[in-house]
């Protein structure tokens, strides 16, 4: 198989610790690629037709592309279980994915729009959603990602490493400590440090 993927991205992170978590990354020869909404790459459109990362070409049917997809499809050939927790798995992991997509809006705008076209209140509307979104994991999914480990737990994390990767100051651990403290430990699981995005 091979992935098409950018370490930067929230959602290919997802997908390389659930790599690294089922000790199937041997599995995955992995495609680096610079795409952007605005510059998409060729190679990754000719797998995905929506030009997004990450991709996944396998042998056996038509390329996977969408993280949710690709990560359902990679823990069932692994048989590793992440998604044991049905329904309550897949909504942590939207909820995450959410706050990835609100993310990484944030991001375009404010590297690839020009700064005089810049819209602020985008901007403010889309740190309310992840804010929003970090405030219900608070207060409703704690026990839940306390648990044994799934898919929402790993979604979760590449999600709130994304806030303190591009947004620093968007200050998602104010009046989320549980999460806070969960995220704490969770960062400091191999599979966490083993993909953490380079700088720039």
């Amino acid at each position: 198989m091979k992935l098409h993927y950018a370490p930067t991205s929230p959602f290919v992170r997802k997908v390389m610790v659930l790599l690294h978590e089922t000790d199937t990354l041997d599995t995955v020869e992995l495609l680096n690629v610079a795409t952007t909404p605005i510059s998409p790459s060729a190679e990754v459109q000719a797998s995905n037709p929506l030009a997004k990362i990450p991709a996944l070409e396998r042998g056996d049917g038509p390329a996977l592309y969408d993280s949710r997809v690709i990560c359902e499809y990679l823990d069932e050939q692994a048989d590793s279980g992440l998604y044991a927790a049905g329904w309550d798995s897949k909504i942590l992991e939207a909820t995450a994915d959410g706050i990835m997509d609100a993310a990484v809006l944030m991001t375009y705008e404010m590297r690839l729009r020009p700064e005089a076209l810049q819209s602020q209140d985008w901007i403010t509307a889309q740190r309310g959603k992840a804010l929003g979104a970090c405030a219900a994991l608070n207060a409703r999914w704690m026990s839940h990602l306390r648990g044994p480990l799934d898919i929402g737990q790993i979604a979760v994390a590449c999600a709130l490493a994304y806030l303190d990767f591009r947004h620093p100051d968007a200050g998602w651990r104010v009046g989320n400590e549980a999460l806070a403290d969960w995220f704490e430990i969770f960062e400091s699981r191999p599979s966490m440090q083993a993909t953490r995005p380079p700088e720039g």
